[in-house]
């Protein structure tokens, strides 16, 4: 089977299954009146005692309004610590080798250093790059290709995929159930100890909300608080960063959340990006902005891993890019090619981009495992 052949098999089955589970999440996640809700009282219906302990998203004075619904999974601290859990529990893959963590590593900036792409059981390789994990409340669509439109559903992705933790969904949640540890910690998060798909994935959600990235150099300067002091090098790289790359990398979470095609040359794999989720020939090779906040610490760049530094980046700007069809249009501009950049204003640029590591969300406790 060839690899393009095998790439769309997989394509397909994701797809399936997250339409399946999809319907399962919507089934479990519709009003039910013996279903808890949280903290109104210290005893809710039933007799049942259901009192959690409220945390409040962070929302750093320079982002703007998250867009995640909090009125449908407030957090809490007994949420967000069972969502820890699973999230860096081994046993959420079929041979217990494999956690959400084990790609998302905190020092990496919850992306996966040690591969180009996707690293899963039994040395499987995937087929696209691992995107970090921050700032998760302000995203409405999710992977490279914007294939999963709810932060409360994305985790059944990696879970059932068979090159990640290959597991099935219903054997996840009853590997859950028959934990000792876990009863209780569902118990304390939703009021009762069955776990259920809806309940799962609001825990890990509710911890992944928690990684918010905004204490960079970069913020302390925006913000005009201490230890904000940028070089001369540093603000002349923002300066061209400001006319040369924030059309995509907009705001200060340093993406626009769309899709583009930034010339790069089709890999083996031939990944059509937007595309395998539209079937607009117009989607073709475009692929999800990603935020650029600790890119210091995100290599390998770009949707399959393809460069390993920041230098190889801008130089496939200033004179790697490819034209064709669904270029966008910011680096066909005059006539030229790709973005023009002087070896100077290269050097500007990375020094730049170095202020945006935020060196307390990559070494926070709070967000690594027990």
């Amino acid at each position: 089977m060839t690899k393009s052949v095998l790439h769309t098999v997989r394509q397909a089955g994701l797809l399936v299954s997250l339409f399946l589970f999809g319907l399962a999440v919507a089934c479990q996640t519709k009003p039910d009146a013996n279903e808890p809700t949280p903290n109104p009282t210290p005893t809710e219906p039933g007799g049942v005692d259901y009192k959690t302990t409220p945390v409040a998203l962070r929302k750093p004075a320079n982002f703007p309004d998250p867009v995640y619904d909090l009125t449908q999974n407030p957090l809490t601290v007994e949420g967000v610590a069972l969502g820890k859990s699973l999230f860096y529990d081994t046993h959420l893959s079929r041979d217990s080798s494999v956690s959400c963590g084990f790609c998302h590593q905190q020092f990496a900036g919850f992306a996966h250093s040690d591969h180009p792409l996707s690293h899963g059981i039994d040395d499987r390789i995937g087929t696209r790059n691992v995107p970090g994990l921050q700032n998760m409340a302000w995203s409405r669509e999710f992977f490279w290709d914007g294939g999963v439109t709810d932060l409360n559903t994305l985790f059944i992705a990696p879970i059932t995929n068979p090159v990640e933790m290959d597991m099935k969904f219903a054997d996840v949640l009853a590997r859950v159930q028959k934990s000792p540890k876990y009863p209780s910690m569902f118990k304390n998060a939703f009021g009762s100890d069955t776990v259920t798909t809806a309940r799962f994935l609001k825990a890990i959600s509710q911890f992944v909300l928690t990684l918010v990235s905004a204490d960079s150099r970069y913020d302390k300067y925006i913000r005009n608080e201490a230890g904000g002091v940028l070089t001369s090098d540093e603000l002349a790289g923002l300066s061209v960063f400001k006319q040369k790359c924030a059309s995509c990398h907009a705001t200060d979470l340093f993406t626009d959340h769309s899709y583009r095609n930034n010339g790069l040359p089709a890999s083996g794999i031939n990944d059509q990006g937007r595309y395998t989720i539209t079937l607009n020939e117009a989607d073709r090779l475009k692929f999800k902005v990603p935020s650029l906040r600790n890119v210091e610490n995100t290599f390998p760049y770009m949707h399959d891993g393809r460069f390993t530094t920041l230098d190889q980046v801008l130089n496939h700007y200033a004179s790697g890019v490819k034209d064709g069809p669904t270029l966008d249009p910011a680096l066909k501009m005059n006539g030229q090619l790709g973005i023009a950049l002087t070896d100077t204003e290269k050097k500007q640029v990375i020094s730049f981009l170095k202020t945006l590591t935020d060196n307390t969300f990559l070494m926070n406790r709070a967000f690594g495992p027990n």
